[in-house]
This record gives structure tokens, sequence and C-alpha cells, in this order.
């Protein structure tokens, strides 16, 4: 792991998030020293957990803000890979443009600016959203397979503003887009990871999205469910991914050479029938709240994420099956507070 003498040295942004503090867990693992990025060093509500990964190796915790200029520069100087997780989940806002796609954007190309700045960075590497992908009003039939081609589309949803959080979806693509051309531009190499729901247990001690979002048919939060129910209706699917393959994938795409473009990061596409079926099996005593059911979901999965380009290039999944997905979950949602002791 050393280069000479040197530990490669890695940024991860955002560092109290649930994706982030899995990435930088295994990068310390893995013989890395790491330097992340938090808006609050003192709120240790949010950061006590990055004290305790200090335990498992070098860790440096920075300030800084997406929407400040050059407040990255510090935490990205001398580093040889920048993985860029924090991004703003205003996704209840009254004004997408302004209070979520803008800042995305803006806040991804101010990490960009510090990487070149820094001089040392070999590879960056993008976490976007299947959301990116998958927002297509014209997901008709079954069958239908979406992979690093396919586009969510800006315009459609700009125009028609559908129920749910439709800016979140802009956000990322435009980000993505936004980034491709800073880093030709600048001559950096950059390679953007488009994770499906993820799922699973991480060191962060508070998680807004996916996980309660998947154990809302055990917790009966009904706000968790809508989410998850308007996921599939959207995509078509329920789509998988457990945070531990995540981590391993971006690893995965920034130390490979010959990594290049998007990947779409997703080991399970299922639906919310199956996953109640599924956790009625083997969780009877959560009572699984099939209430939530409209019977409007889906039976079979109507549209498939497919990350064949990565598996093509050598990666592979640990994690397939909804018995992997769930297992340290349930427990991970018992730390959280969603279900009960």
């Amino acid at each position: 792991m050393s280069t000479g003498n040197r530990k490669k040295t890695a940024c991860v942004t955002g560092g109290n998030g649930y994706i982030a503090s899995a990435l930088i867990k295994m990068l310390l693992e893995r013989g890395y020293a790491v330097k992340t990025t938090v808006r609050k060093p003192d709120d240790m509500e949010k950061n006590s957990h990055l004290k305790d990964l200090q335990t498992l190796g070098s860790l440096e915790i920075f300030r800084a803000d997406l929407d400040e200029d050059g407040s990255f520069d510090d935490a990205v100087a001398g580093c040889d890979y920048a993985f860029l997780v924090a991004a703003p989940v205003n996704l209840h806002t009254k004004n997408p443009e302004k209070e979520l796609i803008e800042p995305a954007v803006r806040g991804t190309l101010n990490v960009m600016r510090s990487c070149v700045k820094a001089g040392t960075v070999r590879r960056v590497v993008l976490t976007s959203s299947a959301a990116s992908v998958s927002s297509r009003p014209q997901l008709q039939g079954d069958g239908l397979v979406l992979d690093e081609d396919s586009w969510s589309d800006v315009e459609y949803l700009r125009a028609h503003k559908p129920a749910g959080p439709w800016g979140y979806p802009v956000s990322k693509v435009l980000l993505e887009k936004e980034a491709y051309r800073f880093s030709e531009e600048h001559g950096i190499s950059l390679v953007t990871v488009c994770p499906v729901l993820t799922v699973g247990a991480a060191p962060a001690p508070t998680v807004r999205t996916s996980v309660p979002n998947c154990l809302s048919l055990l917790s009966g939060d009904e706000a968790e469910f809508a989410v998850l129910d308007a996921i599939e209706r959207d995509a078509g699917c329920v789509p998988l991914v457990h945070v531990d393959d995540l981590c391993r994938a971006e690893l995965f795409v920034a130390e490979e050479d010959a990594a290049a473009g998007r990947y779409i990061c997703c080991s399970l596409n299922t639906t919310i029938t199956d996953l109640a079926r599924f956790l009625t099996d083997n969780y009877p005593q959560y009572g699984v709240k099939t209430n939530l059911l409209s019977g409007e979901q889906l039976q079979k999965p109507r549209v498939h994420l497919s990350s064949e380009k990565l598996v093509k290039e050598g990666f592979g999944f640990r994690y397939t099956t909804l018995d992997d997905m769930y297992d340290d979950m349930v427990e991970y949602g018992k730390v959280l507070g969603i279900l009960p002791c």
C-alpha cells in the first residue's frame, strides 16, 4: 500500500455521511491515510464515529463547506485520490433550483478546483446516484435494461415537476455533466459511480435516506415508505446495493488505471412486493406493516439497472440477495433507533 515509504492518501468529502463513513473505514483498513471533511468538526452528535475511526489508522478531520470556495484546499492537498461523496440532500425544499440543484453543481466544482490546485490527485471518484439514470418518462413496458448510456430526462423533470423530489435527479445529472466538462478542461482523471438504494450497516450514527426507506415495512414509518414507493414507481424496480459492495466498487474504480466514465453500482433489482414477502418470512417479530401496501406495487421488476460494465472490468459483488442485504441492516436499524431493540 505504501508508495515508497509513504502511504497512499485519500480525501473523502462529507465524512459524517452514511456512505462516506463506510468508505473511510474501508480505506483505513486497507492501509490508506485518510483526510475527511465535515461542516462542523465540533458537532460530536454527528462526528463521534470519526473519533472512533481514528483508532484504525491515520484519519485527519478538516472543516469544509461545499458553498465556500477554496475550503477544500487543505483537505485535498497531497492526496492521491479524492472521493467526492458530500452533496446537498435537501429533498423536500420548495425551491429545488436554488436550494438543491445549483448548490450541488457549485459544490462539486468547488472540490474539483481544489483537486486541480493540489496537483497530486491521480483520480477523482464522484459519487452520483442512479437517480441520474432512471428518472425517464419513457420507461414503458417490461424487461428494459438501463446502463451507463441512460440519463434521467432533465427537460421533462423541470417542465412537469412530477410528484416526489424531482430536483434530486436533475441535480445529479447536471453535477455529473459539469464535473466531466471541468475534468476535460483541466486534465483530471474522473470516474463517476452511480449507486442505487444503498443498504447495510455503516459507522455513521444517523442516516437520512435509503436505510430508513428500506426498513419502513418493519418500522411502519409512512413517510419513509412513501419514498420507497416513489422510487419503485419512478425506477420500475427497487434496486439495491450493500454499502460494503459500494465502497469496494469505489476503491476498485479509483485504483484501476483503465476505469473510465460512469459505473452503475447495483447488485439486486427487486420489488416492494418481494421485499414484504421476504420480511414477513424472516422477521415475523416485527409484524410487517403490509397495511402500507396499496395493491399498486409491482409484482416483478419492469426495469433492471445493470452493473455489467463494472463486473466485466473485474469487480465482483458479495451481497446479491435480500438475505445478504438485510443481515446486518436490521441490527443497524436498532442502533439508529429506527427499529425497537
